[in-house]
């Protein structure tokens, strides 16, 4: 018994360095926002110092139409995001496990957009999208006739926007969904091979629900990385044209950075906050249910 609880105070003393830097950059900083958003704060204002004001913050968000619109823009663009990068991630992971020429060089080429920081993503299509300078508003004016201008088109800002982030996050998909078609026992694929089921019935009754969990972690990474994205869209639009791409989190980057309203902002956060656990909450209890059905 005295040696175990020698063992246990080592393990707890080589965590204690990470535990220390979780707490100075994860919970300090969390208790500090809740602390924030009670008060009434703009750090550059004639009177200084805060104001307490109690859940007037949180009253006043619930009658603030710019915040709830970029909360909708942002559960929108969410949906479309994911759902469309499951879909071209599955398939692209079915391709990969096959065997064909150059599939090493392949893999190693697709999966470079991980490695690219988010702020240079949206600054390089920023670049091929710009008037008068990218390539795609040239090509689609000189192949197809299209004046391509995110600048003044809300929904080809709206497709850049997604066809950005599908880009940019499509391999990631792709890997765990690889990872967890490899790590498939391979008996119950055989055994529905040998009782003459098509490729669809496989992928529809044995395949699909034996990758559900993985596919609903996938989608829970995925969806808390949605709904906090900021750089690209900040590098690529901007929110605009007006006010259309403006997201909630940069609804309040510009809160918090821009108008300096700290308090404000501070309540913004910790309201998106409660919602992403909300949600992520209700996808932890399917992918629990989900994996208790497939042991069982």
């Amino acid at each position: 018994m005295k040696k175990k609880k020698n063992v246990n105070r080592v393990g707890w003393w080589l965590l204690s360095p990470s535990l220390v830097i979780l707490g100075l950059v994860g919970i300090v900083p969390f208790l500090y926002v809740i602390f924030l958003g009670f008060f009434q704060w703009n750090v550059f204002s004639a009177e200084a110092g805060r104001s307490f004001v109690g859940f007037a913050n949180y009253a006043t968000l619930v009658f603030d139409q710019p915040f709830i619109s970029s909360v909708g823009r942002s559960i929108f663009f969410t949906v479309v995001v994911v759902g469309l990068e499951l879909v071209l991630g599955f398939l692209l992971a079915q391709s990969l496990i096959k065997d064909f020429r150059g599939r090493t060089i392949f893999r190693t080429i697709y999966i470079l957009p991980l490695v690219v920081a988010p702020i240079a993503v949206g600054a390089t299509w920023r670049l091929m999208t710009v008037q008068g300078f990218g390539p795609i508003p040239f090509a689609l004016k000189e192949w197809f006739g299209i004046d391509f201008n995110i600048g003044t088109s809300s929904v080809q800002a709206w497709i850049t926007i997604v066809l950005m982030d599908v880009w940019h996050w499509t391999p990631f998909v792709t890997l765990t969904l690889l990872a967890g078609i490899l790590a498939m026992p391979r008996d119950p694929i055989e055994a529905a091979q040998v009782d003459g089921a098509s490729k669809w019935q496989i992928y529809r009754h044995v395949t699909i629900p034996m990758l559900m969990p993985i596919i609903f972690i996938t989608m829970f990474i995925r969806m808390m990385d949605s709904l906090k994205v900021v750089e690209e869209v900040y590098m690529l639009t901007n929110g605009g044209p007006s006010s259309d791409t403006t997201f909630v989190g940069l609804h309040i980057f510009r809160t918090v950075i821009q108008r300096t309203d700290w308090g404000y902002g501070s309540s913004m956060s910790l309201l998106v906050l409660y919602f992403t656990v909300v949600a992520s909450w209700l996808l932890h209890t399917t992918i629990t249910n989900k994996m208790q059905q497939v042991k069982a």
